[in-house]
């Protein structure tokens, strides 16, 4: 963990680059700190079918949701937060100066005996 999943309506154009933005917040992730680089993951899902408020064609959404191991205290779980956050906001800057954009970011803490995992990835990293 983290695993951060970007969400957003598939009417955000070919000028909105989601693997610029997943590689940003990967750097977010990787500059704060309680989490371990092994297993940081980004990714973006594009939404086909949505409704999104007055339903309006033009309204978009990016819906940002950080799952995380247990662990870390509050303030560390805001700071994260306000990174993501303010990394998202100004990559999304044009789309947030319209009225038709909605951009969201929750964390979510996993149950460990709830989670299973296997990671070559830490190993390897670990050695470097």
């Amino acid at each position: 963990m983290p695993h951060l999943v970007i969400q957003h309506s598939g009417n955000l154009g070919p000028d909105c680059d989601l693997s610029d933005l997943c590689r940003l917040l990967r750097d977010v992730l990787v500059g704060q700190g309680p989490f371990e680089l092994g297993g940081i993951r980004v990714r973006a899902v594009r939404c086909d079918h949505y409704a999104v408020a007055d339903g309006a064609a033009e309204n978009a959404f990016a819906d940002l949701e950080l799952r995380i191991g247990k662990g870390r205290s509050m303030d560390e779980k805001k700071a994260a937060g306000e990174a993501i956050m303010a990394s998202a906001s100004a990559f999304f800057e044009k789309h947030l100066a319209s009225p038709h954009f909605a951009l969201s970011l929750e964390i979510r803490e996993i149950d460990a005996e709830l989670s299973w995992k296997k990671n070559s990835i830490h190993a390897r990293l670990r050695k470097a």
